[in-house]
């Protein structure tokens, strides 16, 4: 007599995600977040606080002095984060993901958190370069540590979500700005430590991938034992020569024109709507709440453009995916920053603008592990991503600078110009590869000198990168 076979359990996420996992997302999510928070802070604060610092400079307040000297401390924090994310970025492939995005962590909480104290423009730019050190951690080694531990199909959704925390953390500092910004721009910048606090959630909770735990003990044996493999050149050197310099390229490319957009904008819109306020004879305090409202719905349409780019990239595919982010970030700045338009308009245009342009630098950290192997991935993301924001740096000090010598103080027609530099990212999708349904690439193994032959179990160079 035949057996009737039980059909299989029905498999789903909550069957297939593990605890670690979710772990991993809840520390990377929340690190990126309270990234997010600090840094928006001080997009918030920029104008009262260049407001109090400049004339400790020797410098006249006017609009023309904020946008130059304010523009001046936001290129400092993007420089200091295309460094610190390149050095951070270089130590989590060699050291490891946990201990390395602790540091950085640490780091970007208590240097924002001593602008605080800054007497003058100069004090409070040198911090925030040191606080864009640490800041430049968490996107590359994050990225990668989500990667890496979500190995199933989850894993874009599960980056996207993880992106998804700087927007998020974006929209509570614009809380707590309307919360507590009667109280001034020192006490912001001072709440901002409390990203230092999840060093110790993440330090307790969230494990080391194996991936790459097998790929630094593999280095450090054959060092011992003084072998030479091409996995163990220094990872900016493989990263810049074939066969990963063309996915390097890629990757700086949708990196540059997405950081280009997105810092142009976000630097300038609290600016914009406080002189849209003054020019209507309105408090300081109107104003304050006018950019906290305009703040948190930016950051709304962000939340949902950060965390939705894995489902459309899993949808649709990578490169569609990215057509679709460009396309809205095009569009609503493109309608909203050349030309004159009330608050209630920024108050509808603002989400549009937010989905866009998050969701492009979502798709960067969800593409980006997908085109380099472990012992270089952190490095990969952060180079390409440094590489942008080395770029980005200038942007938002262009844009000060074009509004007071070309455009008579017009905040709006200048980020457009500079925005529009962001369309080389366009040029970078036009030769990506796409990577929906591919395996996480690995590193090549060597040939075996005894025969001549892959070693048993290993594939060629070419096939691990394809």
């Amino acid at each position: 007599m035949s057996k009737t076979q039980a059909a299989p359990p029905a498999r789903g996420w909550r069957t297939e995600i593990t605890r670690i996992q979710w772990l991993v997302l809840l520390g990377t999510t929340m690190g990126w977040a309270l990234d997010g928070f600090a840094g928006s802070l001080y997009a918030l604060v920029l104008g009262p606080a260049m407001t109090e610092l400049l004339p400790h400079s020797g410098v006249a307040v006017d609009p023309d002095a904020i946008g130059f000297y304010g523009g001046l401390t936001v290129a400092l924090f993007l420089a200091g984060w295309a460094v610190g994310g390149l050095l951070f970025g270089m130590l989590a492939d060699y050291f490891g993901r946990v201990r390395v995005l602790s540091a950085g962590i640490v780091t970007y909480a208590v240097f924002t958190a001593l602008a605080a104290f800054a007497d003058n423009w100069w004090q409070l730019g040198v911090l925030r370069f040191v606080a864009g050190l640490g800041s430049g951690v968490e996107a590359p080694v994050g990225a990668a540590l989500v990667a890496e531990v979500w190995r199933n199909r989850y894993r874009a959704r599960a980056c996207g979500v993880m992106m998804s925390g700087y927007a998020a953390g974006f929209f509570i500092a614009a809380l707590a700005y309307q919360l507590l910004g009667d109280h001034g721009w020192r006490l912001m910048m001072g709440i901002a430590v409390a990203p230092a606090l999840l060093v110790w959630f993440i330090r307790r909770y969230v494990p080391e991938p194996p991936e790459i735990q097998g790929a630094i003990a593999a280095r450090r044996t054959r060092k011992s034992q003084g072998q030479a493999a091409a996995a163990d050149q220094f990872v900016l050197r493989r990263l810049l020569a074939a066969p990963l310099l063309s996915r390097t390229a890629i990757c700086t490319a949708l990196a540059t024109g997405s950081l280009i957009a997105f810092w142009s904008v976000s630097t300038w819109y609290p600016q914009i709507i406080r002189q849209m306020t003054a020019a209507g004879a309105m408090s300081p305090e109107t104003a304050n709440s006018r950019v906290a409202v305009a703040s948190m719905l930016f950051n709304a349409g962000g939340v949902l453009g950060y965390a939705s780019w894995g489902f459309l990239a899993d949808a649709f595919g990578r490169r569609k995916a990215f057509a679709i982010s460009f396309a809205v970030s095009a569009v609503s700045v493109g309608y909203l920053f050349p030309f004159h338009h009330g608050y209630g308009e920024f108050l509808l245009a603002l989400p549009v603008v937010g989905f866009g342009l998050f969701g492009a630098l979502s798709g960067t950290f969800v593409y980006g592990p997908e085109l380099f192997p472990p012992s270089v991935r952190a490095t990969g993301m952060a180079l390409c991503n440094s590489i942008g924001r080395a770029i980005t740096a200038a942007g938002p000090l262009v844009a000060g600078v074009m509004a007071a010598s070309w455009f008579g103080g017009d905040l709006g027609l200048a980020t457009t110009y500079v925005a529009a530099v962001g369309l080389i990212a366009v040029a970078g999708l036009a030769f990506a590869p796409e990577t929906r349904g591919a395996e996480l690439p690995t590193d090549p193994i060597d040939l075996d000198p005894d025969r001549a032959q892959p070693a048993t179990g290993s594939t060629t160079s070419k096939e691990m990168y394809t």
